[in-house]
Protein backbone atom coordinates (compact mmCIF):
# COMPACT_ATOMS: atom_id res chain seq x y z
CA UNK A 1 0.00 0.00 0.00
CA UNK A 2 1.01 3.63 -0.36
CA UNK A 3 1.80 5.55 2.79
CA UNK A 4 1.77 8.91 1.07
CA UNK A 5 -1.12 11.24 1.66
CA UNK A 6 -3.17 11.75 4.78
CA UNK A 7 -4.44 8.25 5.45
CA UNK A 8 -3.72 4.67 4.53
CA UNK A 9 -4.44 1.10 5.56
CA UNK A 10 -2.42 -2.04 6.10
CA UNK A 11 -2.90 -5.32 7.91
CA UNK A 12 -0.02 -4.91 10.40
CA UNK A 13 1.52 -1.56 11.37
CA UNK A 14 5.02 -2.10 12.73
CA UNK A 15 6.41 0.67 14.93
CA UNK A 16 10.21 0.59 14.83
CA UNK A 17 12.68 -0.29 12.05
CA UNK A 18 15.32 -2.01 14.13
CA UNK A 19 16.11 -5.66 13.52
CA UNK A 20 12.97 -6.94 15.28
CA UNK A 21 10.62 -4.71 13.27
CA UNK A 22 12.43 -5.39 10.01
CA UNK A 23 12.53 -9.15 10.60
CA UNK A 24 8.83 -9.23 11.45
CA UNK A 25 8.05 -7.24 8.32
CA UNK A 26 10.08 -9.59 6.15
CA UNK A 27 8.52 -12.76 7.62
CA UNK A 28 5.04 -11.32 7.16
CA UNK A 29 5.86 -10.30 3.59
CA UNK A 30 7.07 -13.81 2.79
CA UNK A 31 3.72 -15.11 4.10
CA UNK A 32 1.69 -12.61 2.08
CA UNK A 33 0.67 -10.39 5.03
CA UNK A 34 0.70 -6.68 4.22
CA UNK A 35 2.68 -4.46 6.60
CA UNK A 36 4.11 -0.95 6.91
CA UNK A 37 6.95 0.11 9.20
CA UNK A 38 6.95 3.53 10.89
CA UNK A 39 10.28 4.65 12.39
CA UNK A 40 11.02 8.01 14.01
CA UNK A 41 14.76 7.89 13.30
CA UNK A 42 16.53 8.10 9.96
CA UNK A 43 17.67 4.94 8.17
CA UNK A 44 21.26 6.05 8.67
CA UNK A 45 20.77 6.39 12.42
CA UNK A 46 19.18 2.94 12.68
CA UNK A 47 22.01 1.39 10.70
CA UNK A 48 24.63 3.20 12.77
CA UNK A 49 23.68 1.53 16.05
CA UNK A 50 26.51 -0.73 17.25
CA UNK A 51 25.11 -3.81 18.97
CA UNK A 52 26.04 -7.40 19.75
CA UNK A 53 26.47 -9.97 17.05
CA UNK A 54 26.21 -13.47 18.53
CA UNK A 55 23.35 -15.33 16.84
CA UNK A 56 21.75 -18.51 18.13
CA UNK A 57 20.89 -21.23 15.62
CA UNK A 58 17.18 -20.42 16.02
CA UNK A 59 17.88 -16.81 14.98
CA UNK A 60 19.89 -17.97 11.99
CA UNK A 61 16.97 -20.24 10.99
CA UNK A 62 14.57 -17.28 11.17
CA UNK A 63 16.83 -15.20 8.93
CA UNK A 64 16.90 -18.12 6.51
CA UNK A 65 13.10 -18.26 6.61
CA UNK A 66 13.05 -14.53 5.84
CA UNK A 67 15.41 -15.19 2.89
CA UNK A 68 18.06 -12.76 4.13
CA UNK A 69 20.78 -15.17 5.27
CA UNK A 70 23.01 -15.39 2.16
CA UNK A 71 25.60 -12.87 3.36
CA UNK A 72 25.39 -14.20 6.92
CA UNK A 73 26.42 -17.66 5.69
CA UNK A 74 29.16 -16.20 3.50
CA UNK A 75 30.68 -13.86 6.09
CA UNK A 76 29.48 -15.01 9.53
CA UNK A 77 31.92 -16.78 11.85
CA UNK A 78 30.72 -20.05 13.37
CA UNK A 79 31.96 -20.43 16.94
CA UNK A 80 31.76 -23.77 18.73
CA UNK A 81 32.72 -22.55 22.19
CA UNK A 82 33.91 -19.69 24.41
CA UNK A 83 36.91 -19.16 26.65
CA UNK A 84 36.50 -18.33 30.35
CA UNK A 85 39.53 -16.53 31.76
CA UNK A 86 40.33 -16.45 35.48
CA UNK A 87 43.42 -17.03 37.60
CA UNK A 88 45.50 -16.05 34.55
CA UNK A 89 44.37 -19.17 32.68
CA UNK A 90 41.95 -19.96 29.87
CA UNK A 91 39.23 -22.59 30.26
CA UNK A 92 37.30 -23.52 27.11
CA UNK A 93 33.60 -24.39 27.16
CA UNK A 94 33.07 -26.62 24.11
CA UNK A 95 29.52 -25.96 22.91
CA UNK A 96 29.67 -28.48 20.08
CA UNK A 97 30.80 -31.33 22.32
CA UNK A 98 28.32 -30.45 25.06
CA UNK A 99 25.22 -29.57 23.01
CA UNK A 100 25.87 -30.45 19.39
CA UNK A 101 25.42 -26.79 18.42
CA UNK A 102 27.36 -23.57 18.12
CA UNK A 103 26.65 -19.88 17.56
CA UNK A 104 27.32 -17.53 14.64
CA UNK A 105 29.14 -14.22 15.05
CA UNK A 106 27.58 -11.70 12.66
CA UNK A 107 27.07 -8.09 13.71
CA UNK A 108 23.60 -6.72 14.38
CA UNK A 109 24.47 -3.85 12.04
CA UNK A 110 24.90 -6.37 9.23
CA UNK A 111 21.64 -8.15 10.11
CA UNK A 112 19.89 -4.77 9.93
CA UNK A 113 21.58 -3.92 6.63
CA UNK A 114 20.50 -7.22 5.07
CA UNK A 115 16.91 -6.74 6.20
CA UNK A 116 16.84 -3.13 4.97
CA UNK A 117 18.09 -4.18 1.54
CA UNK A 118 15.52 -6.97 1.29
CA UNK A 119 12.69 -4.63 2.27
CA UNK A 120 13.77 -1.99 -0.22
CA UNK A 121 14.12 -4.60 -2.99
CA UNK A 122 10.57 -5.80 -2.32
CA UNK A 123 9.25 -2.23 -2.42
CA UNK A 124 7.64 -2.51 1.01
CA UNK A 125 6.31 0.56 2.79
CA UNK A 126 8.70 2.10 5.32
CA UNK A 127 8.41 5.59 6.78
CA UNK A 128 11.63 6.92 8.30
CA UNK A 129 11.94 10.15 10.31
CA UNK A 130 8.28 10.00 11.30
CA UNK A 131 7.49 12.68 13.87
CA UNK A 132 4.96 12.70 16.73
CA UNK A 133 4.21 8.99 16.39
CA UNK A 134 1.17 7.96 18.46
CA UNK A 135 -0.88 4.76 18.85
CA UNK A 136 -4.66 4.81 19.01
CA UNK A 137 -7.62 2.52 19.73
CA UNK A 138 -5.64 -0.69 20.12
CA UNK A 139 -8.03 -1.85 22.82
CA UNK A 140 -10.77 -2.02 20.16
CA UNK A 141 -11.15 -3.45 16.67
CA UNK A 142 -9.79 -0.54 14.61
CA UNK A 143 -6.33 0.52 15.83
CA UNK A 144 -4.25 3.12 14.06
CA UNK A 145 -0.83 4.79 14.10
CA UNK A 146 -0.64 8.55 13.58
CA UNK A 147 2.49 10.48 12.70
CA UNK A 148 3.80 13.51 10.85
CA UNK A 149 5.95 13.10 7.74
CA UNK A 150 6.89 15.50 4.97
CA UNK A 151 5.08 18.31 6.73
CA UNK A 152 1.75 16.45 6.73
CA UNK A 153 -0.28 14.51 9.27
CA UNK A 154 -0.85 10.82 8.47
CA UNK A 155 -3.03 8.09 9.94
CA UNK A 156 -2.23 4.44 9.23
CA UNK A 157 -5.21 2.23 9.98
CA UNK A 158 -4.54 -1.45 10.59
CA UNK A 159 -5.70 -4.71 12.14
CA UNK A 160 -2.77 -5.00 14.56
CA UNK A 161 0.09 -2.85 15.82
CA UNK A 162 3.48 -4.49 16.51
CA UNK A 163 5.48 -2.40 18.98
CA UNK A 164 9.11 -3.00 18.02
CA UNK A 165 10.48 0.44 18.89
CA UNK A 166 12.76 -0.39 21.81
CA UNK A 167 12.98 0.43 25.48
CA UNK A 168 12.42 4.19 25.04
CA UNK A 169 9.81 3.91 22.29
CA UNK A 170 6.21 5.06 22.19
CA UNK A 171 4.63 1.58 22.07
CA UNK A 172 5.01 0.47 25.69
CA UNK A 173 4.55 4.07 26.85
CA UNK A 174 1.10 4.05 25.18
CA UNK A 175 -0.17 1.28 27.46
CA UNK A 176 -2.15 2.48 30.51
CA UNK A 177 -0.01 2.07 33.63
CA UNK A 178 -2.66 0.00 35.38
CA UNK A 179 -2.57 -2.57 32.56
CA UNK A 180 1.14 -3.33 32.71
CA UNK A 181 3.56 -4.62 35.34
CA UNK A 182 7.29 -4.00 35.08
CA UNK A 183 10.25 -5.68 36.78
CA UNK A 184 13.66 -4.05 36.75
CA UNK A 185 17.15 -4.34 38.16
CA UNK A 186 19.82 -1.76 37.30
CA UNK A 187 23.39 -2.94 37.76
CA UNK A 188 25.91 -0.60 39.47
CA UNK A 189 28.32 -0.63 36.51
CA UNK A 190 28.44 -0.39 32.73
CA UNK A 191 30.44 -1.67 29.80
CA UNK A 192 32.93 0.58 28.05
CA UNK A 193 33.13 -0.79 24.51
CA UNK A 194 35.57 -0.09 21.69
CA UNK A 195 35.18 -1.13 18.06
CA UNK A 196 38.48 -1.22 16.16
CA UNK A 197 39.74 -2.35 12.76
CA UNK A 198 42.15 -4.88 14.22
CA UNK A 199 42.23 -8.69 14.09
CA UNK A 200 40.70 -10.51 17.07
CA UNK A 201 43.06 -11.61 19.82
CA UNK A 202 41.52 -15.09 19.99
CA UNK A 203 39.63 -17.49 17.75
CA UNK A 204 36.56 -17.44 20.02
CA UNK A 205 35.12 -14.96 22.53
CA UNK A 206 37.02 -14.57 25.81
CA UNK A 207 35.08 -13.75 29.01
CA UNK A 208 37.43 -12.63 31.78
CA UNK A 209 36.81 -12.47 35.53
CA UNK A 210 39.53 -10.30 37.11
CA UNK A 211 40.05 -8.46 40.37
CA UNK A 212 40.01 -5.17 38.43
CA UNK A 213 36.68 -6.04 36.80
CA UNK A 214 35.16 -7.94 33.91
CA UNK A 215 36.54 -7.87 30.35
CA UNK A 216 35.27 -9.34 27.08
CA UNK A 217 37.17 -9.94 23.86
CA UNK A 218 34.63 -10.16 21.05
CA UNK A 219 34.75 -9.80 17.28
CA UNK A 220 32.71 -8.92 14.22
CA UNK A 221 34.96 -10.31 11.47
CA UNK A 222 38.58 -11.45 10.95
CA UNK A 223 39.56 -7.77 10.70
CA UNK A 224 37.09 -6.08 13.07
CA UNK A 225 37.17 -6.53 16.85
CA UNK A 226 34.92 -5.40 19.68
CA UNK A 227 36.32 -5.20 23.22
CA UNK A 228 34.63 -4.32 26.50
CA UNK A 229 35.68 -3.59 30.06
CA UNK A 230 33.54 -3.13 33.16
CA UNK A 231 33.51 0.48 34.38
CA UNK A 232 31.72 2.40 37.11
CA UNK A 233 28.19 3.50 36.23
CA UNK A 234 29.31 7.11 36.71
CA UNK A 235 32.18 6.92 34.19
CA UNK A 236 32.07 9.06 31.04
CA UNK A 237 33.50 8.11 27.64
CA UNK A 238 35.51 11.36 27.63
CA UNK A 239 37.45 10.08 30.66
CA UNK A 240 38.87 7.17 28.65
CA UNK A 241 41.50 7.75 25.98
CA UNK A 242 42.16 4.94 23.53
CA UNK A 243 45.51 4.26 25.20
CA UNK A 244 43.94 4.06 28.66
CA UNK A 245 41.32 1.61 27.40
CA UNK A 246 43.85 -0.73 25.77
CA UNK A 247 46.09 -0.67 28.85
CA UNK A 248 43.22 -1.52 31.18
CA UNK A 249 41.91 -4.25 28.88
CA UNK A 250 45.27 -6.02 28.79
CA UNK A 251 45.63 -5.84 32.57
CA UNK A 252 42.47 -7.93 32.93
CA UNK A 253 43.44 -10.69 30.52
CA UNK A 254 45.76 -13.70 30.89
CA UNK A 255 49.26 -12.92 29.62
CA UNK A 256 48.88 -15.04 26.48
CA UNK A 257 45.67 -13.25 25.48
CA UNK A 258 46.96 -9.78 26.40
CA UNK A 259 50.03 -10.33 24.22
CA UNK A 260 47.78 -11.16 21.26
CA UNK A 261 45.72 -7.96 21.52
CA UNK A 262 46.34 -5.66 18.57
CA UNK A 263 45.58 -2.06 19.42
CA UNK A 264 44.29 0.64 17.09
CA UNK A 265 42.20 3.79 17.00
CA UNK A 266 38.61 3.39 18.14
CA UNK A 267 36.08 3.48 15.33
CA UNK A 268 33.38 3.74 17.99
CA UNK A 269 33.57 4.06 21.76
CA UNK A 270 30.61 4.08 24.12
CA UNK A 271 29.45 3.11 27.60
CA UNK A 272 26.39 0.89 27.87
CA UNK A 273 24.53 0.70 31.19
CA UNK A 274 23.51 -2.78 32.31
CA UNK A 275 19.95 -3.50 33.35
CA UNK A 276 17.42 -6.31 33.51
CA UNK A 277 13.87 -5.30 32.61
CA UNK A 278 10.64 -7.14 31.82
CA UNK A 279 7.17 -5.79 31.06
CA UNK A 280 4.17 -8.07 31.48
CA UNK A 281 2.03 -8.90 29.61
CA UNK A 282 3.27 -8.36 26.05
CA UNK A 283 -0.15 -8.11 24.40
CA UNK A 284 -2.71 -5.36 24.96
CA UNK A 285 -5.70 -5.93 22.72
CA UNK A 286 -4.39 -5.38 19.20
CA UNK A 287 -1.02 -4.00 20.33
CA UNK A 288 1.73 -6.60 20.72
CA UNK A 289 5.17 -5.69 22.06
CA UNK A 290 8.34 -7.37 20.85
CA UNK A 291 12.06 -7.12 21.59
CA UNK A 292 13.45 -4.28 23.70
CA UNK A 293 10.02 -2.67 23.93
CA UNK A 294 9.13 -5.49 26.33
CA UNK A 295 12.40 -6.64 27.86
CA UNK A 296 16.08 -5.80 28.31
CA UNK A 297 18.81 -8.21 29.39
CA UNK A 298 22.39 -7.41 30.37
CA UNK A 299 24.60 -8.15 27.35
CA UNK A 300 26.77 -10.73 29.11
CA UNK A 301 24.75 -13.68 27.83
CA UNK A 302 24.29 -12.34 24.27
CA UNK A 303 20.52 -12.74 24.54
CA UNK A 304 19.10 -9.35 23.49
CA UNK A 305 18.86 -9.80 19.71
CA UNK A 306 18.09 -13.49 20.04
CA UNK A 307 15.18 -12.84 22.41
CA UNK A 308 13.83 -10.22 20.02
CA UNK A 309 14.05 -12.76 17.19
CA UNK A 310 12.15 -15.39 19.19
CA UNK A 311 9.43 -12.82 19.99
CA UNK A 312 9.18 -12.07 16.29
CA UNK A 313 8.95 -15.78 15.46
CA UNK A 314 5.99 -16.26 17.80
CA UNK A 315 4.35 -13.02 16.64
CA UNK A 316 4.75 -13.73 12.92
CA UNK A 317 3.39 -17.24 13.45
CA UNK A 318 0.37 -15.92 15.36
CA UNK A 319 -0.40 -13.25 12.76
CA UNK A 320 -0.04 -15.68 9.87
CA UNK A 321 -2.36 -18.11 11.67
CA UNK A 322 -4.88 -15.30 12.14
CA UNK A 323 -4.90 -14.33 8.48
CA UNK A 324 -4.53 -17.84 7.09
CA UNK A 325 -6.88 -19.74 9.38
CA UNK A 326 -8.88 -16.93 11.06
CA UNK A 327 -7.67 -18.29 14.38
CA UNK A 328 -6.48 -16.15 17.29
CA UNK A 329 -4.94 -19.10 19.17
CA UNK A 330 -1.35 -18.09 18.41
CA UNK A 331 -1.96 -14.45 19.27
CA UNK A 332 -3.76 -15.39 22.48
CA UNK A 333 -0.77 -17.49 23.57
CA UNK A 334 1.81 -14.95 22.37
CA UNK A 335 2.58 -13.22 25.65
CA UNK A 336 2.78 -16.39 27.72
CA UNK A 337 5.02 -18.17 25.23
CA UNK A 338 7.38 -15.21 24.94
CA UNK A 339 7.61 -14.56 28.66
CA UNK A 340 8.61 -18.15 29.48
CA UNK A 341 11.61 -17.71 27.20
CA UNK A 342 12.26 -14.15 28.40
CA UNK A 343 12.49 -15.16 32.06
CA UNK A 344 14.74 -18.12 31.23
CA UNK A 345 17.07 -15.71 29.42
CA UNK A 346 16.87 -13.22 32.30
CA UNK A 347 17.91 -15.93 34.75
CA UNK A 348 20.89 -16.94 32.64
CA UNK A 349 21.98 -13.37 31.89
CA UNK A 350 21.69 -12.33 35.56
CA UNK A 351 23.66 -15.42 36.67
CA UNK A 352 26.41 -15.00 34.06
CA UNK A 353 26.71 -11.28 34.82
CA UNK A 354 26.91 -11.93 38.57
CA UNK A 355 29.54 -14.62 38.02
CA UNK A 356 31.93 -12.49 35.98
CA UNK A 357 31.67 -8.93 37.33
CA UNK A 358 32.96 -7.21 40.45
CA UNK A 359 30.19 -5.61 42.53
CA UNK A 360 30.99 -2.50 44.61
CA UNK A 361 29.56 -4.05 47.80
CA UNK A 362 30.65 -7.63 47.10
CA UNK A 363 33.81 -7.87 49.18
CA UNK A 364 36.12 -10.81 49.65
CA UNK A 365 33.34 -13.26 50.47
CA UNK A 366 31.56 -12.65 47.14
CA UNK A 367 34.85 -12.96 45.25
CA UNK A 368 35.55 -16.34 46.88
CA UNK A 369 32.07 -17.53 45.92
CA UNK A 370 32.68 -16.45 42.33
CA UNK A 371 35.95 -18.36 42.24
CA UNK A 372 34.37 -21.49 43.69
CA UNK A 373 31.58 -21.35 41.11
CA UNK A 374 34.03 -20.81 38.25
CA UNK A 375 36.04 -23.82 39.43
CA UNK A 376 32.89 -25.91 39.55
CA UNK A 377 31.89 -24.69 36.11
CA UNK A 378 35.07 -25.84 34.39
CA UNK A 379 35.52 -29.06 36.42
CA UNK A 380 31.96 -30.36 36.11
CA UNK A 381 30.63 -31.51 32.75
CA UNK A 382 27.08 -31.08 34.04
CA UNK A 383 27.77 -27.45 35.01
CA UNK A 384 29.53 -26.76 31.69
CA UNK A 385 26.59 -28.30 29.82
CA UNK A 386 24.09 -26.09 31.64
CA UNK A 387 26.09 -23.01 30.62
CA UNK A 388 26.47 -24.22 27.04
CA UNK A 389 22.76 -25.03 26.65
CA UNK A 390 21.73 -21.58 27.83
CA UNK A 391 24.36 -19.77 25.75
CA UNK A 392 23.59 -21.48 22.43
CA UNK A 393 19.86 -21.07 23.11
CA UNK A 394 17.00 -23.40 23.81
CA UNK A 395 14.83 -24.59 20.89
CA UNK A 396 11.72 -22.56 20.17
CA UNK A 397 8.46 -24.00 21.42
CA UNK A 398 6.41 -25.56 18.61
Amino acid sequence: MSVRGGAGRTQVAIVGAGPSGLLLGQLLHEAGVDNVIVEHRSAEHVLGRIRAGVLESTTVALLEQARVAARLHAEGLVHEGIELAFDQRLHRIDFRALTGRGVTVYGQTEVTRDLMRARAAAGLGTVYEAEAVSLHDFAGEQPSVRYRSGGSQHELRCDFIAGCDGFHGVSRASVPTQAITTFERVFPFGWLGVLASVPPCARELVYANHERGFALCSQRSPTLSRYYIQVAASDQVSEWSDAAFWDELRRRLPAEVAAAVTTGPALEKSIAPLRSFVAEPMRFGRLLLAGDAAHIVPPTGAKGLNLAASDVSYLASGLCEYYGERSQAGLSAYSERCLRRVWAAQRFSWWFTSLLHRFPDGGDFAERLQRAELDQLVRSRAASTALAESYVGLPLEP
